[in-house]
Parts: C-alpha cells; structure tokens; sequence
C-alpha cells in the first residue's frame, strides 16, 4: 500500500543483487481474482503465471482455468477480442492454402469458414476444449459452474 511498483522493483533488486527488468503487469480488481503458477521443472522457480478473474469466486473454477491457460495459452478472451485484421488475414491465408491444395470452387467457402473456426478454437480461450475435459469447451465449464470469465493474463519468464 503506497508503494509504487517501480519502488517495488527498485526494493527486489537491492535486497537479491540482480537487475530485475518488469515488462509486463496486469492489475485486476473487480471480480474474483485468482493466480497460479506454473513449474516446467520441479527444481526450478515458476516460468508460467496465470491471473484470471471471474464474474464471481469460485476457486475451483478459477484454479482449473487458469491451468488450462498456463498449458493451452490462448492469445484471445472471446472471437470479439479477436481483431478484424487476423481473421481477415487467417480467410486470406485458408483460402489460398485451399486453392494450392485443389479444392473445388464449391467448396471453398465451406473450407474457409472452417479453419477460420479451428483458429478460433485454437487461439480463442472461450471455444477451446478444456484441459482437464476435451468433450466441452471452456465457455461450457464455465456456464455449469455459473460464472464467466472476465478477463486473463498469462505471462511466461522471458516473453
């Protein structure tokens, strides 16, 4: 409290004798808030963080889906977050991948329209198969759960 977080920065370099370099933070307050911490290696400190805050708490909830962020890293909260000019750019690229490959004029709108959704399940959080239960995406555990997903942040050493 009072503390600026450059002041913080200034107070972890002294005290380990190395230069500590802030790139990135993200400050939540609204909802039900919660964090983890992901070890690539049990023998070394945390390389993945996950903050993810929810329409409401539910730690379990909140836990299991910031987990599936750590390992899944979707770029993406929901296809609105998505902006106009990528999936323009996936149409683009979808369509000539299709062509190259020979696929019939017919069909083409078809292809397009499903590897645009597969970038969405791939990249969009909200529409990934859910770590813990491929058989439903995430926005599905979160509507049994009755909570939604507010926002997210994922952050990994050295990115």
């Amino acid at each position: 409290p009072g503390k600026t977080v450059q002041v913080f920065v200034d107070e972890a370099n002294a005290t380990l004798g190395e230069k500590i370099v802030l790139d990135r933070f993200a400050q939540f307050a609204d909802g039900y808030v919660a964090a983890y911490l992901h070890k690539t290696s049990p023998d070394l400190p945390p390389q993945v963080g996950v903050l993810v805050e929810l329409s409401a708490e539910n730690a379990e909830v909140a836990k299991d889906v910031a987990q599936h962020i750590a390992a899944f890293a979707p770029t993406y909260l929901s296809r609105e977050d998505v902006p106009a000019e990528t999936v323009e750019n996936e149409r683009k690229v979808a369509e000539a991948t299709a062509r190259e490959e020979g696929k019939p004029e017919a069909a083409l709108a078809r292809i397009v329209e499903g590897r645009v959704t597969g970038f969405y399940k791939e990249n969009v959080v909200l529409e990934q198969a859910f770590a813990k239960d491929n058989k439903k995406s995430v926005q599905k555990v979160l509507d049994e759960a009755g909570v939604s997903l507010k926002r997210f942040a994922r952050f990994r050493v050295g990115v």
